[in-house]
């Protein structure tokens, strides 16, 4: 979607979203001067060294050295793409992107917002039916019950659907709304034959389901009260916001703590996962449903490497821990998996025994496959042929999915030592198994990381790339005089050759727009660090008075740049080899050299 956003519509977000406000809609910012400070949300700090500068529209941390626009930040605190970043921007300042412009668009994106607007207005109705009307007591003493605290209900904003066909019927109609946008929304059904409606939620504890931005987009209710046919939960259906194999409860609270930790916890309910967080263990996601999907398995993956399953003790929480492998290991994520004490689950083992209790039950968790041997020995006969044959070939199948030739020696040699039998057969066994294919779950937005360039941008580079994006007349000499070769760091080289580009083609919009058209992250971190650096810098091995002004700058590393080049051109001389023709050849270079060196570099009149 990015190519389609026209630089133009670009600057028309970036202009709608105050860098200051959007940033401090994230953490908490202090203001220092002119600027604002807080504690860096993207690497764990005990004193503030994230600056955010108003005047020049961005944000650079002096400790990790991440910086960037309103866009960049955005971006790196959701764990999203540019565009996507764009879009939730766009969203925050009602403007319409171009790629919504048509009338199909336009009527997508409206019956989208009209079921947010919904959604929200109904999650509102609900919290206030279970913190106020009558009938919610038995979903209040409910959840006391359960040990679910005041501060649980509200943060995860926790409602109770009134017991009544007719209740969210009703509501909808005082409200205004379409009943076939509610019909849409899954609130409401149509009776089948007829022109009435009935609710979904009756008579139900709600647990809103959020996107990551925080947004409620279905529902899931639980039963209180009536006979056991009755489902214990009904969900929302899918719905033009809601799609249950793309959406984890609690993610939009747990993102941060994900990133920080490296690694998800993945357990079954809403209940299981408001006791985790409230209990001090957020990084944990809830699927709907015990399925992981690849869609599942594309989110964990944007912000872990490693995903440790929690589900239930019992076989449908066990089974549904073995289907997840495919999508997961198809995605590049390690898997652990925590098995919980029969007969608790993660909340009533919290309840029992702390959050410190379970966060070590997870940190031991076990590596999948060795899970995964264990649960075969105990669901076969391990002294049968039978049995044996059937934990010999599906150990070898799912081993074999990794495509991992180590971890097939190590799993073979310890089947081989479950069974009593020798590791060769076993090994044998493993490689007549075909591989399964797995389908590719890899994120397609997904890209790795850059690696950093091996020594860091020198204080003269840095100081140049302030100079050329704080005046264009600075631009425009060093245009005469620099040579783009005099520059060793290659994002610094990307930096000001693009800054040329810009000035020659008359589309210069400025330091903030010059951010988001660097796609090279490393390029963006050092442009953010230019400008964020204000401080005199002086050269120890040329000290000049003052700060370094661009003369002294571009001489410098003219200068520096001789210097590796006679350096190479020494070494080319001590060859006892070079006839003598070539050594008259390096000389007139060296002596080339030596002028240019003497020579002082123009001057704008």
């Amino acid at each position: 979607m990015a190519g389609f956003i026209s630089p133009t519509t670009l600057e028309q977000v970036r202009a709608a979203s105050d860098i200051v406000e959007v940033i401090g809609g994230y953490i908490p910012l202090k203001r220092n001067g002119a600027n604002f400070t807080a504690l860096c949300p993207f690497h764990k700090e005990k004193s503030p060294s994230f600056n955010v500068n108003a005047h020049k529209q961005i944000f650079y941390c002096f400790g990790c050295h991440k910086g960037g626009d309103v866009f960049s930040f955005v971006k790196d605190y959701e764990n999203i793409g540019f565009a996507d970043a764009v879009r939730r921007l766009a969203d925050r300042a009602h403007i319409v992107l171009e790629t919504e412009n048509n009338p199909v668009e336009q009527q997508v994106r409206h019956i989208k917002d009209s079921l947010l607007q919904i959604h929200e207005q109904i999650t509102q109705r609900w919290q206030a039916a279970l913190a106020n009307d009558a009938a919610g007591q038995i979903a209040r003493d409910y959840l006391a019950k359960r040990g679910v605290s005041e501060e649980a209900i509200k943060l995860f904003r926790l409602g109770y659907a009134p017991d009544a066909w007719d209740d969210t019927v009703n509501w909808a109609k005082s409200k205004g709304h379409e009943f076939s946008t509610v019909e849409q929304g899954g609130l409401i059904i149509r009776k089948e034959g007829a022109d009435r409606y009935y609710d979904r939620f009756r008579g139900r504890l709600i647990f809103p389901i959020c996107d990551e931005q925080g947004r409620v987009i279905g529902f899931s209710g639980r039963i209180l009260s009536g006979d056991e046919k009755t489902a214990k939960y009904v969900n929302s259906p899918e719905t033009p916001i809601f799609t249950k194999g793309k959406v984890f409860f609690g993610l939009d609270k747990s993102k941060r703590p994900l990133l920080d930790a490296h690694s998800a916890i993945v357990c079954e309910g809403q209940l299981d996962l408001i006791a985790c967080y409230m209990a001090g263990v957020q990084n944990v996601v809830a699927p709907q449903g015990t399925a992981l999907t690849n869609d599942h398995a594309r989110i964990l993956k944007r912000y872990v490497d490693e995903v440790v399953l929690c589900f239930d003790s019992d076989n449908a929480g066990q089974n549904a821990a073995v289907r997840s492998l495919d999508s997961l290991l198809a995605s590049g994520l390690a898997v652990r998996v925590a098995t919980v004490p029969a007969p608790h689950d993660p909340d009533s083992y919290i309840k029992e025994f702390g959050g410190a209790a379970f966060r070590d039950l997870t940190d031991k968790a076990e590596g999948f496959f060795d899970y995964y041997l264990n649960r075969l020995c105990a669901t076969n006969e391990v002294a049968t042929d039978k049995g044996r044959v059937a934990i010999l070939q599906s150990m070898a199948e799912a081993v074999r999915k990794t495509g991992n030739a180590v971890l097939l020696d190590k799993y073979a040699q310890k089947t081989a030592m479950r069974l009593g039998v020798a590791a060769d057969s076993v090994r044998s066994e493993f490689k007549k198994q075909p591989r399964a294919s797995l389908q590719n779950a890899a994120d397609d937005d997904f890209q790795p990381e850059e690696e950093p360039p091996s020594t860091p941008a020198s204080i003269q580079e840095l100081t140049l790339v302030t100079l050329l994006l704080q005046n264009e007349e600075n631009v425009l000499w060093a245009q005469t005089v620099l040579d783009i070769e005099w520059i060793v760091h290659p994002c610094v080289r990307e930096i000001i050759s693009r800054r040329f580009e810009l000035q020659s083609s008359g589309e210069w919009l400025g330091p903030a727009a010059f951010l988001s058209q660097l796609e090279n992250p490393l390029a963006r971190n050092l442009v953010t660090q230019a400008l964020a650096e204000e401080r005199p810098i002086v050269d120890p091995e040329k000290v000049l008075k003052g700060h370094l002004a661009r003369q002294g700058v571009v001489e410098f590393l003219r200068d520096k740049f001789i210097d590796r080049q006679m350096a190479g051109l020494n070494q080319q001389m001590t060859n006892p080899d070079l006839q003598e023709a070539e050594q008259i050849a390096l000389w007139k270079n060296k002596q080339q050299f030596m002028e240019l060196k003497k020579q002082q570099l123009g001057r704008l009149q």
